[in-house]
């Protein structure tokens, strides 16, 4: 595991073109919350600034984990599209390959916000999601 990663519970990795995100937890839910802590923290310089005001519910489902970690992250960002939002805060329940979430947040505020790279979706490319070191990992690269 990656140096300091273990402490914020996620991350970004390098790639050519794009980008890659991960999220650590102690339960597969942690670990794709906190990988769309990564997702947003590239779409807004700081997350700290985004107040989680509003509530979004995300309802998506798959044949497999990998599947629903791409559509759960294509689902945050096209809520986020759609509402001209920024979320920052993440919870979700995973069952029978059907996940419920939350995403809370702002709309956009350019007086408040520091937008960073957009972000135009998740990729199957270097998509992993299973137990490492103790715990769970979800990971892809996203399109920028």
């Amino acid at each position: 595991m990656e140096k300091g990663i273990a402490a914020k519970g996620f991350g970004t990795f390098d790639h050519v073109a794009d980008i890659g995100i991960r999220g650590w937890g102690k339960t597969i839910e942690e670990a794709f919350e906190n990988a769309a802590v990564a997702l947003f923290s590239i779409i807004v310089e700081d997350l700290d600034q985004v107040i989680p005001r509003e509530h979004i519910e995300i309802h998506c489902e798959s044949m497999d984990l990998e599947g629903l970690f791409v559509a759960w992250l294509n689902e945050l960002l096209a809520q986020a599209s759609i509402r001209n939002m920024v979320f920052s805060r993440f919870k979700c329940h995973i069952r029978d390959m059907e996940l419920e979430g939350l995403a809370s947040g702002e709309r956009f505020d350019p007086l408040r916000h520091q937008r960073g790279e957009e972000v135009k979706g998740a990729t199957f490319t270097q998509l992993a999601v299973r137990r490492q070191d103790g715990l769970w990992l979800a990971q892809c690269v996203v399109d920028v």
